[in-house]
């Protein structure tokens, strides 16, 4: 009878897709609005809300000009006890636009702490669009009281606001998660949007992630701020930091597991919970960028180090002309090489193999640094799939690093050639 009860446990340690996104972990509620910020017709403000307060964590933006509610928020996740709410608005980003564009961060948790009956300092904020502008605080007041009318549990409603903060998105991303932590069913759920404006140095565009976890505010920010180097901070589709990049994370405790802290193998379950999720999200990023018709996933291995591996990778996604390769189905792998020689990483070139994969096969396009012998047509009905890999093993040790990106079509000027209007 031991080894039944093994695979029980190894079963348990198991992370499970479930239906639902930012709704998903017990207490949390969403809704998305229409308060015409910028948007005619659809909805542009969203919100998360939790029954309880939360304990928060975030990550932001490395670009020296933060937007207000950047600043707003790094405020509240230092300084506040708790937080309880999320208020977003897509059109409008709220960057560079002085003392009053912060107050405008203040005016909004004013109101949605008047409508919810919470601490302005328990309120976060989010902004997503077209710098410079101001935001009409009196709509995005009076959608504060649409949000807080429209609120509830279901999986609809986090669809509805992961919907809301969309810009130039073509689909919206979410996802949730469970796990059994000391012996509670431990929920995660989470919230992306980003398309373009996309090159982070900490993570991308915004994120907005719940779970109804117990654990220390310590541990649940060192899992967030751990996870974002292996996801977000590995994406890029056009090389551009957005000056609002945010990804917050919310823990109620309503899963009534014993409170997880660091060093621990219920910490080691919960953030790899986490970690599933900032993935999952990270690539639907990646794979929506502005114009893309092909999500682009780069794998280094055999690197000597994980650093190595990362400078190369990055350096593979982020060619503009190995994005243009695959945007045309060209199997011109002498980019590739030539990307990871000017990446900063040494290496030899001549042991670097390199393979393209798809849902069409796998092919291996250079052995040793020079071509290998591959069937052109294939090699382009590889590359014409919507998720395409290139892998390249350099032999020097057992490190690696997976970047994504996207490929770089006529699409991508057509959409930022006039985006303010």
């Amino acid at each position: 009878m031991i080894l039944p009860r093994l695979r029980m446990q190894e079963e348990d340690r198991k992370v499970k897709e479930i239906k639902g996104g930012i709704t998903a972990a017990k207490g949390f509620e969403a809704a998305g609005v229409a308060a015409e910020i910028k948007y005619k017709g659809r909805n542009d403000m969203a919100l998360v809300y939790s029954q309880v307060p939360c304990r928060a964590a975030g990550t932001f933006t490395t670009n020296v000009v933060k937007a207000a509610p950047v600043k707003w928020d790094q405020k509240i996740v230092k300084e506040s006890e708790y937080a309880q709410a999320v208020i977003i608005n897509s059109g409008i980003a709220n960057a560079c636009t002085g003392a009053e564009g912060y107050g405008y961060c203040q005016a909004t948790a004013d109101k949605a702490a008047e409508v919810f009956g919470i601490p302005a300092e328990s309120v976060l904020v989010g902004s997503t669009g077209v710098i410079g502008m101001q935001l009409p605080i009196d709509r995005i007041q009076a959608g504060v009281e649409k949000l807080a009318a429209a609120k509830d549990g279901s999986i609809e409603a986090g669809t509805v606001a992961a919907k809301a903060i969309m810009t130039t998105d073509t689909v919206e991303k979410e996802l949730a998660v469970q796990v059994e932590i000391g012996g509670k069913t431990v929920t995660i759920g989470g919230m992306a949007k980003g398309s373009g404006m996309i090159h982070p140095n900490m993570c991308t565009m915004l994120g907005f992630i719940t779970t109804d976890a117990a654990i220390s505010k310590s541990a649940l920010q060192k899992a967030l701020s751990d996870d974002v180097n292996d996801t977000y901070n590995m994406v890029s589709v056009d090389g551009d930091t957005s000056t609002n990049d945010t990804v917050l994370l919310l823990a109620n405790g309503m899963a009534g597991n014993e409170e997880i802290v660091e060093g621990t193998a219920d910490y080691d379950k919960f953030v790899e919970a986490l970690h599933l999720v900032n993935e999952t999200m990270a690539k639907k990023i990646a794979g929506d960028g502005e114009g893309a018709t092909a999500l682009f996933e780069v794998n280094i291995v055999g690197a000597e180090t994980k650093e190595q591996a990362v400078l190369l990778s990055k350096s593979i996604a982020c060619s503009n002309l190995t994005k243009t390769a695959i945007a045309g189905h060209d199997a011109n792998w002498g980019r590739i090489l030539c990307a990871m020689g000017y990446s900063g990483a040494q290496f030899d070139p001549e042991k670097v193999d390199l393979f393209f994969e798809s849902a069409a096969g796998k092919l291996q396009i250079v052995e040793n640094g020079t071509a290998a012998q591959y069937s052109e047509e294939k090699a382009t009905e590889i590359l014409s799939q919507p998720v395409v890999i290139a892998t390249a093993d350099i032999k020097m040790g057992d490190a690696k690093a997976t970047a994504w990106g996207c490929d770089l079509t006529h699409g991508y000027i057509d959409i930022n050639a006039d985006y303010r209007s």
